[in-house]
C-alpha cells in the first residue's frame, strides 16, 4: 500500500519491539511542509499508550485502558519516515497508570545518531474504572456560534453535507493545502465571512464543523484517536494567524501588506489534552470545535481548543503554546515530498 492510500490505522500503527520499544512510521500525506502536523504525531503517540497497554500490561485492568490526559512537548522538528518510540513506566496504579514516553528519530545533523524530538507524560485510565460524580456545569461555548436553519438555531448537518450550507454556514476551502497537506484530511465547515467572531475582550475565536476523511475517505469517522488529530486542526485559524503575521511584518518594514500570506509556520511547542468522553467504537460523523486564541506576542502564540458533538457535549480539551516563524524554518534543508 504506497503512503498516499494508508488509511488512518496504518498512519498511526505502532509495531512493538520488545523492552518497552515500539516502532512507527510517519506519513507524508500527513505533513505540514516537511514536517508530521503535530496533532497526526500526537494520534501517533495516543495509539502508543493503547499499544503499550495492551502488550506490556495486557491484566492490570479488566477492560482495555485509553488516554485520559496527554502532555507533550514537541522539542525539535520530526520528519515523515521511521521514529522509534520508548516507554517508561512512571505509574501503574488501580485506577490510573502514567507513562513517559519519548519520540526519536535520526539526528538531522548526524544520522547515525537518534534525536529525541517528542517528550511527555500519558495518563491512562480504563472506562470501567471512571466512577464517581457526575454533574452538569451548563458551560456552552460563548458567544454561541452562528445559527443554522432549524428553529432551535442548530444546524442541519445532512443539508449541510449535502449542499455546503446551512444557515450562518459554509463549506471552507482551506488555503495552502499544498504546504498544509494535513488539512485535507478533512472536509471543513464554518461561518460565512460576514458573521464575525470576535469576542468583545479582543480574543480572536473560529468555530468549525468538521467531518474526517483520511485520504479523501468519504465515509471516515471521527474516533477518540481521530479527535487528538482534530484538537490541533485549525485550517481558518491559521488564515487568520496568516494575516496578523503579515500585516505585523509589513508594518514594522514600512510595507503593504502582501496578498500571498502563507509564508509562517505554526509548530506546536507544548500541548496539553484532557479527553473528557468516549466517542462510540464506531466513531461518529460531525464534530464541533471552538478555538480561541488571546495574545500573540514575541512570535509565540496560545490556543484553547474546546471540541463537543452534535448533542453539545464536550468531547476533549486542549491548550497549546505555538510559535510563529518564517516557514523557511520547516523545510530547511528538506525537500518536499510529492505524493
Amino acid at each position: 500500500m504506497s503512503t498516499l492510500n494508508a488509511s488512518f490505522e496504518d498512519a498511526i500503527r505502532i509495531t512493538p519491539q520488545g523492552n518497552n520499544k515500539y516502532s512507527a512510521h510517519l506519513h507524508p500525506e500527513w505533513c505540514i511542509g516537511t514536517v508530521p502536523h503535530g496533532g497526526y504525531t500526537t494520534a501517533v503517540i495516543y495509539n502508543l499508550a493503547l499499544t503499550h497497554f495492551a502488550y506490556a500490561h495486557p491484566t492490570q485492568y479488566d477492560t482495555p485502558a485509553s488516554p485520559i490526559s496527554l502532555q507533550l512537548s514537541f522539542l525539535r522538528r520530526t520528519a515523515a519516515g521511521p521514529a522509534t518510540l520508548e516507554v517508561e513506566d512512571v505509574k501503574i496504579g488501580a485506577r490510573t497508570s502514567t507513562i513517559h514516553i519519548k519520540l526519536l528519530q535520526p539526528s538531522e545533523k548526524n544520522p547515525a545518531q537518534l534525536s529525541v524530538n517528542v517528550v511527555g507524560y500519558i495518563t491512562v485510565s480504563p472506562p470501567s474504572a471512571e466512577v464517581g460524580i457526575s454533574a452538569p456545569t451548563g458551560w456552552k461555548p460563548y458567544p454561541a456560534p452562528p445559527p443554522g436553519s432549524l428553529p432551535d438555531g442548530k444546524i442541519d448537518l445532512p443539508t449541510l453535507a449535502r449542499t455546503g450550507k446551512d444557515g450562518a454556514w459554509i463549506k471552507q476551502n482551506p488555503p495552502f493545502l499544498d504546504f498544509r497537506r494535513a488539512g485535507a484530511q478533512i472536509e471543513l465547515y464554518g461561518p460565512r465571512k460576514d458573521e464575525t467572531r470576535q469576542q468583545p475582550t479582543g480574543a480572536t475565536t473560529i468555530d468549525q464543523w468538521a467531518r474526517f476523511q483520511p485520504g479523501g475517505d468519504k465515509n471516515g469517522r471521527w474516533t477518540d484517536a481521530a479527535v487528538v488529530y482534530l484538537l490541533d486542526m485549525f485550517p481558518m485559524a491559521l488564515e487568520g494567524f496568516d494575516t496578523l503575521s503579515a500585516t505585523a511584518v509589513a508594518k514594522a518594514k514600512g510595507e503593504e501588506v502582501p496578498e500571498t500570506k502563507a509564508k509562517f509556520w505554526y509548530p506546536t511547542v507544548t500541548l496539553n489534552i484532557d479527553m473528557k468522553k468516549h466517542l462510540p467504537k464506531e466513531g461518529v460523523e460531525w464534530l464541533y470545535s471552538r478555538i480561541v486564541t488571546k495574545v500573540v506576542r514575541g512570535g509565540r502564540t496560545d490556543l484553547d481548543v474546546s471540541v463537543l458533538d452534535e448533542n453539545g457535549e464536550v468531547i476533549a480539551l486542549s491548550t497549546q503554546v505555538g510559535l510563529v516563524v518564517s516557514a523557511s524554518r520547516n523545510v530547511g534543508s528538506r525537500k518536499l515530498e510529492k505524493l
